[in-house]
């Protein structure tokens, strides 16, 4: 039963929470306003109604709105300068996951000499202590996918090196405060519901067969198990459902803590060594396509079957009594929400790469593998790939 649980960010939660940020106490008198490199925050308003409340706080501000995708070293490097040349105290995240996540390594990094990758771990990360230190953050999330506005970790892409990989960790990277305001979900498109939705979802069902669970991380887990599973399909059909979009967001932050007290395993470990090499790939998808064969290699070790049964009952399944009733219930949420027909192949990814990802998933972020509920060997590992091959 052991377990540490320490989470300092304040989260307003809730549909009109964005309207009560100016309420708040201001970590800083100048933000940097970390944008994603597309136009959905300015279309959908969100970004007006983010610098109206900034002003309202007395703050100052400064746009950097260059994130893409799976954000890259070289983003957050850019950041860093843009933060120092600016004259920025803290910084203020609006968007999804990867502008949450480039934003907690523009702040770990702003104030540091040398290289970004000077202070990440992964096969190439030089692992050195931060020299200064870090900015504190805002978490305006505007999807429901990552959980990242209430833990302390981001997710970059080095391509020079086919690195992706998590590095932060420490609690100054916590958000000190969190916005999490379904209302600015509703413009999310149905696809992009579905894979957000997904990842959340794999956060949790990671941590609840992962070998570090607890009962703290289980309460996380099961709550955001069961409001993807009811929910989800509902804000992929109806954007506009407010209630849907509140409990995904509600699933999504309690994944957030599922992370925050327990840990992912290998799967996340996988995904990003696909989407490291095909940069393209959104992260949601990615973990789609492995989650079936990911979680029947599990199954068939029989190292947690009492836990499949009870993951299948939280997705709806209440006549689940077989681990792979998991399996049944997982293949009728993707069909629900129309993602079941998604192929690796489809964004270049081709069989022959099976023992490379492998390799790469173990280099990069191999203390996933530690958190898995039973060993997993690299050629197991090649051979997931294959079976989720398409």
């Amino acid at each position: 039963m052991p377990y540490e649980f320490y989470a300092p960010t304040r989260v307003l939660f809730g549909a009109g929470q964005l309207d009560r940020l100016h309420f708040q106490t201001m970590p800083g008198r100048k933000a940097m306003v970390v944008l994603s490199n597309g136009s959905s925050a300015r279309k959908s308003g969100a970004l007006d109604r983010l610098l109206e409340q900034l002003r309202l706080a007395g703050v100052e501000t400064a746009i950097f709105n260059r994130v893409e995708a799976n954000p890259l070293k070289s983003t957050v490097e850019a950041g860093a300068r843009f933060a120092r040349k600016n004259g920025c105290d803290f910084i203020v995240a609006l968007g999804g996951g990867s502008v949450m996540d480039a934003a907690k390594i523009i702040a770990m990094y702003a104030l540091q000499p040398g290289d970004l990758w000077d202070y990440v771990a992964g096969a190439t990360g030089k692992r050195k202590p931060l020299q200064n230190p870090t900015l504190p953050l805002i978490a305006v999330t505007t999807t429901a996918g990552t959980g990242s506005e209430v833990d302390a970790w981001g997710v970059i892409t080095n391509p020079e090196t086919n690195e992706k990989i998590g590095c932060g960790g420490m609690d100054s990277l916590f958000p000190v405060l969190a916005v999490v305001d379904p209302e600015l979900m509703l413009t999310v498109p149905p696809k992009f519901t579905a894979y957000q939705g997904f990842d959340a979802l794999f956060h949790s069902t990671e941590g609840f067969i992962s070998k570090v669970s607890s009962p703290m991380s289980d309460m996380f887990q099961l709550a955001a198990i069961e409001n993807i599973g009811k929910y989800l399909p509902r804000a992929v059909r109806d954007g506009s459902d407010l209630e849907a979009r509140e409990h995904v967001a509600f699933a999504n932050t309690m994944s957030g803590y599922s992370m925050v007290v327990g840990s992912c395993t290998s799967e996340h470990a996988m995904e990003h060594a696909m989407s490291a090499y095909h940069q393209g790939l959104p992260h949601g998808a990615g973990l789609i396509m492995l989650s079936q064969a990911y979680y029947t290699h599990f199954i068939e070790k029989h190292c947690c079957d009492e836990r499949f049964v009870r993951m299948a009952q939280a997705l709806g399944k209440s006549d689940a009594r077989e681990p792979m009733d998991f399996i049944t219930a997982l293949a009728g949420l993707q069909q629900a929400c129309g993602v079941d027909g998604l192929k690796m192949s489809d964004y270049g990814i081709v069989r022959e790469e099976c023992e490379a990802l492998a390799q790469n998933a173990r280099a990069t972020m191999g203390g996933l593998f530690d958190c898995d509920p039973t060993p997993m060997s690299e050629a197991e590992c090649a051979a997931i790939y294959a079976r989720a091959y398409r």
